[in-house]
């Protein structure tokens, strides 16, 4: 029980940070509240129009940011520990990070000020997978480093018997 709890508790606590965005206290009104100030401060010269429309990429950034994160806090979860990589353990991440998603969705659709949305589910999963992505390539990099690494050496190797 304690070595499942010490894979998942990071996913677990962030399944609830990205719950707690889904309250009427993060509404597009209530962010624009502290975010529309700041971006006035950081741009004086912006038309309220462009403010707005920058808060609502910032809203939509975090969609795809804190997705990104919980994607790979689901395979921390899914590895075990493990330091092998499997598809099935990023598929399963990714149908994870969509099933939560579609079911944040739907538990705005209860909260006033808040409205489900299709594309947010989209955008969300997207962040998964480019977590996924982002660690396959990762993978692979190590691979290739690897494999060249392990021939510099053999190389360094030969080269030395060969002096000898």
């Amino acid at each position: 029980m304690m070595r499942w709890l010490k894979q998942w508790w990071p996913a677990i606590v962030w399944a609830g940070v990205i719950w707690s965005f889904s309250t009427g206290l993060f509404t597009s009104e209530n962010t624009a509240s502290v975010i529309i100030p700041i971006l006035h401060w950081l741009f004086p010269r912006a038309s309220m129009q462009t403010l707005h429309f920058i808060h609502h990429l910032t809203r939509k950034s975090a969609h795809f940011t804190e997705y990104f994160i919980f994607s790979l806090l689901l395979l921390h979860g899914i590895r075990a520990g493990r330091r092998e990589a499997h598809l099935k353990w990023t598929l399963a991440t990714i149908a994870l990070v969509g099933c939560w998603a579609a079911l944040d969705e739907f538990h705005q659709s209860f909260v006033p000020g808040r409205t489900p949305a299709v594309s947010d589910v989209l955008l969300d999963t997207t962040g998964g997978i480019a977590a996924q992505i982002v660690v396959g390539l990762l993978a692979l990099w190590r691979v290739i480093h690897k494999k060249g690494s392990d021939e510099s050496a053999r190389a360094h190797k030969a080269e030395a018997l060969n002096v000898d």
